[in-house]
């Protein structure tokens, strides 16, 4: 079922209005709804396309196998929301905080998320492909047995993250200094980045 977008920045009574009280999944296409209060909606199998929702909050939400598709969620809130199986896909999620939330089986493919808050978030075993990373805060977050494709973690602030077999060979790890190296403790990298590593102490790769 997909709700007719307003002329104007949608509220939370509009997106309430647009849920049919039966559950049924709604297709929410082109809507603005900045800065809108969700919290604690029951937006489940919802699917969101072209949307452009900067500052909203989702905390407490259930979006469970949800679906994001080029929209604009730039500093959004998310915490405590149920997120298990939800797909984003072509985001902005720059500045979003993305905390305490049920996220079995979430998805990001070809997102922003530069200087997001990803604390404690789980991408274990999973195939991450061209995500901005840049300057997000990565602090406990788990990438073990993950394989980063076209990522950029330059400036991410990965203390205490767990990289163990994580395939980091596709991934900009920025200008890896021997002091950072630690924090990626049984990963995979590439000879180049094994070399931009060792160029720190003055030596060379042949």
């Amino acid at each position: 079922m997909e709700a007719p977008a307003p002329d104007r920045i949608a509220t939370r009574h509009d997106i309430e209005r647009a849920r049919p009280g039966d559950g049924t999944p709604t297709r929410f296409f082109g809507w603005k709804f900045a800065q809108a209060d969700l919290k604690g909606l029951d937006l489940r199998e919802c699917v969101f396309e072209r949307c452009r929702a900067g500052y909203a909050d989702f905390s407490t939400c259930d979006l469970t196998e949800a679906n994001f598709v080029s929209c604009d969620l730039n500093n959004t809130l998310w915490r405590r929301a149920a997120l298990s199986s939800a797909t984003f896909t072509d985001c902005k999620l720059t500045g979003a905080h993305i905390v305490d939330v049920r996220a079995f089986g979430l998805v990001f493919e070809k997102c922003l998320l530069i200087d997001a808050n990803l604390h404690k978030l789980s991408f274990r075993k999973l195939s991450l492909g061209h995500l901005d990373f840049q300057g997000a805060d990565l602090t406990e977050t788990d990438f073990r047995d993950s394989v980063l494709t076209g990522c950029n973690l330059r400036d991410a602030n990965v203390t205490n993250a767990r990289f163990e077999g994580a395939d980091l060979r596709g991934a900009d790890l920025g200008n890896l200094r021997l002091i950072d190296a630690s924090r990626f403790k049984g990963a995979i990298i590439s000879k180049q980045q094994a070399a931009v590593l060792l160029s720190g102490l003055g030596l060379r790769v042949l």
